[in-house]
């Protein structure tokens, strides 16, 4: 083999007419997924269920082949995809006559917050970590979880957030990045404190080390009050 051989690099033993053949295959491929997607009526990534992605990513490995591969002829791609339509079509039947069988395969929403509280049992089956769920909220300008009357993480991955009037606003757990947001195992002076785990509140004196009451925790960051802006 000839290190840095160009022809071996870039077509290989495929003639330059190849690549024209390799746009029309992309083509393909490209409408092959925009019609599965204008026919399920989906209108985004995000509204996509799990057994819906998985359709989508069977599809995009079978685009995937016929775009790159010069051995995969095109009509069974075609067949794939009437396949898969099909199988969407009886399992959207299927969910639309069976509630159970619905919730087994797109799972059914999950309440992570409840008055300005975390439902620990919920995060942690669901494997949520905190920086990530963090971001979730700041991006729907939550400052702390005491804005929060209720959150729940919708089965399509989106988090639905239904806020206390801003007079009810209670002190809450910072979400704020970990540069605006001090966490201490012994707090440095006296108030109010909020569980880094779960968010419960509790008064603490000044050089304080103790857990929490309600998950056993020992890490606390200062409470903040502020009503929410937008």
């Amino acid at each position: 083999m000839t290190p840095f051989d160009w022809q071996r690099v870039l077509l290989d033993d495929f003639p330059l007419l190849f690549l024209a053949e390799v746009a029309l295959r992309a083509s393909f491929a490209f409408a092959t997924v925009f019609l599965f997607l204008k026919i399920s009526g989906r209108r985004g990534i995000r509204q996509l269920s799990v057994f819906e992605l998985v359709v989508i990513l069977t599809l995009g490995s079978a685009a995937g082949d016929v775009s790159f591969y010069e051995d995969v002829p095109l009509l069974p791609i075609c067949a794939v995809f009437v396949t898969l339509l099909a199988l969407y079509r009886l399992t959207m039947f299927g969910m639309s006559h069976s509630e159970r069988f619905a919730g087994w395969l797109e799972g059914k929403p999950v309440t992570i917050i409840r008055d300005g509280l975390y439902e620990l049992n919920s995060l942690e089956r669901h494997n949520i970590s905190s920086d990530e769920f963090f971001m979730e909220l700041r991006q729907q300008g939550v400052e702390h979880l005491g804005q929060i009357r209720l959150g729940i993480l919708e089965t399509d991955g989106d988090v639905s957030l239904f806020f206390f009037e801003p007079t009810e606003v209670r002190p809450g757990l910072s979400v704020l990045p970990a540069e605006h947001r001090q966490v201490y195992c012994q707090v440095p002076a006296s108030g109010m404190y909020a569980c880094a785990r779960c968010g419960f509140l509790q008064p603490l004196e000044s050089q304080q080390q103790t857990q929490c009451n309600r998950c056993a925790g020992t890490r606390w960051s200062k409470a903040l009050s502020h009503s929410r802006l937008r």
